[in-house]
């Protein structure tokens, strides 16, 4: 057992890191060639740069979003500590907490980053810091005083410290990630189409030897709103290539935009129909979809019930004082509804047949077992 009253005298772990802003500069897919660069390399790994571009790119509406999406599919769901096969009520106010839902956000928010990293805070409440992934070096085994240094604490000497993830594993970001640069640039790209072809372009010609009319024709254009003018003179030739021909309303940048959503959901959810609609989507092809993503969130409660479950965990709670032997934390059965009643169908012909264990029906439909 982790007896976290015992780290009091111990100087918390956050509070000797040298915290640094997120890198705000503007961020290409140069930036993010040379910062998976970085990440991966074997001498000398640092994901500072990387988790910059995460910092920025999670400010997508999109990519937020669908993240919150699937996290909120497992946060959303019920979930409760049995023991010895029974729930235990004890733990209820725990699971009910706000520290600990966001405990599970953290947890979820793994698969996202490839690594994150909690420091449980001593006293008889739970409750704990996050430790910044850009100072979590995972290859290393260490949290670095500085996010780009090489030298600090051992993680795995500090039993109140709980990193998670993969050394290897990057995160889904890092796949989001030039998709959502490439629409930051598709969206300004947008932006200035609406801006030089969003209003009429007013063309006004004069005299080139006429200072007095070009004078008055310029003050009329400064006090008659901000339209593109263009003022020439009569001798001059002007033509604009406004490429209407191929992309009148501004339809070329908005497909492109929609081929990046479509990516970053993918990415994220395993689909596009449950977040965005097709011209060609159907009924038919939205169930399967649904049933894509369902998957997608039974793996993500497996993955959030074996942390919970993890040695680490389990002796971190005990050490808060909860009674954690021979327990466990379970989610609440998911029914899908459509699936149910196909799988009725055939256990009624199956119990015609042969009886069925009592087990059985609580176990497949969630039914709560009699004496």
């Amino acid at each position: 057992m982790i007896n976290v009253n015992k780290t009091s005298a111990q100087q918390i772990v956050i509070n000797e890191l040298n915290i640094r802003s997120a890198d705000r500069s503007r961020k290409d897919i140069s930036y993010w060639r040379n910062a998976l660069t970085n990440a991966e390399s074997v001498y000398n790994p640092n994901r500072t740069r990387l988790y910059d571009l995460y910092s920025d790119i999670i400010l997508d509406g999109h990519l937020s979003g669908v993240i919150a999406k699937r996290l909120d599919a497992v946060l959303n769901k019920e979930l409760c500590f049995e023991t010895n096969g029974a729930r235990n009520a004890s733990f209820d106010g725990l699971i009910q907490s706000m520290p600990f839902r966001e405990l599970m956000k953290t947890i979820l928010q793994t698969l996202l980053w490839g690594v994150s990293g909690v420091e449980f805070l001593p006293g008889k409440t739970f409750a704990f810091h996050h430790i910044p992934r850009k100072h979590i070096k995972p290859e290393l085994g260490i949290i670095a005083f500085e996010q780009t240094g090489n030298t600090g604490l051992r993680y795995a000497d500090m039993p109140q410290v709980w990193i998670m993830g993969d050394p290897s594993d990057l995160g889904l970001l890092l796949k989001c990630a030039p998709y959502a640069l490439y629409k930051r640039g598709g969206l300004s790209d947008w932006a200035q189409y609406i801006e030089l072809f969003g209003q009429p372009i007013r063309v006004i010609k004069y005299d080139s030897y006429d200072e007095q009319t070009r004078a008055e024709l310029k003050r009329i254009l400064d006090e008659s709103g901000s339209s593109l003018s263009i003022m020439l003179p009569r001798q001059a030739d002007f033509e604009i290539k406004d490429g209407k021909q191929t992309n009148c309303d501004g339809n070329l940048q908005l497909s492109f935009v929609k081929a990046l959503n479509e990516e970053m959901s993918i990415t994220i959810l395993g689909n596009t129909e449950t977040t965005t609609s097709s011209q060609s989507a159907g009924y038919a092809q939205s169930k399967v979809h649904l049933e894509q993503q369902l998957e997608i969130t039974r793996s993500d409660m497996t993955y959030t019930a074996a942390m919970l479950n993890s040695p680490t965990f389990m002796s971190i709670l005990a050490g808060y004082g909860y009674e954690t032997a021979g327990g466990r934390f379970v989610f609440a059965k998911d029914n899908d509804i459509d699936y149910l009643k196909t799988r009725m169908e055939i256990d009624r012909q199956i119990a015609a047949l042969t009886p069925i264990p009592a087990g059985y029906w609580s176990a497949t439909y969630g039914i709560p077992a009699g004496e």
